[in-house]
């Protein structure tokens, strides 16, 4: 069992495995700019066809990055923006602490610089 991560990240991995594929960050891009729209308004714009932009959907929804709603008889989608602020905390948790963790190690290694060029 994996445990999860510091700082409350536990979806991180889902959006991440969302956002690999270059398509469904097309349709992220399609959607913030447009709103909202359906899948086959979306395929419009991919090069890949209706059915795989609905499954690409799919994805996106389960890692939280859409939303789709019933508009009449077809389903409208857009973005859910929570889930990449998420990601980006705790993205930026992760390189406020490797910065924590070099500057230690610069300090470490300039103090022992230090240290040799006293003992000469």
């Amino acid at each position: 069992m994996t445990e999860p991560r510091p700082g409350g990240a536990e979806g991180v991995d889902g959006v991440l495995a969302a956002l690999a594929d270059p398509t469904r960050r097309l349709l992220l891009d399609l959607l913030a700019a447009r709103g909202e729209a359906s899948a086959t308004t979306l395929a419009e714009g991919v090069p890949v066809s209706r059915q795989a932009v609905v499954k690409h959907l799919a994805v996106l929804e389960a890692a939280g990055l859409v939303r789709g709603g019933r508009v009449g008889r077809e389903v409208r989608y857009a973005v859910r923006p929570a889930a990449l602020d998420a990601t980006a905390r705790w993205m930026a948790a992760l390189a406020a602490d490797w910065d924590r963790r070099l500057a230690r190690i610069k300090l470490l290694a300039e103090t022992a610089e230090a240290a040799e060029r006293d003992a000469l």
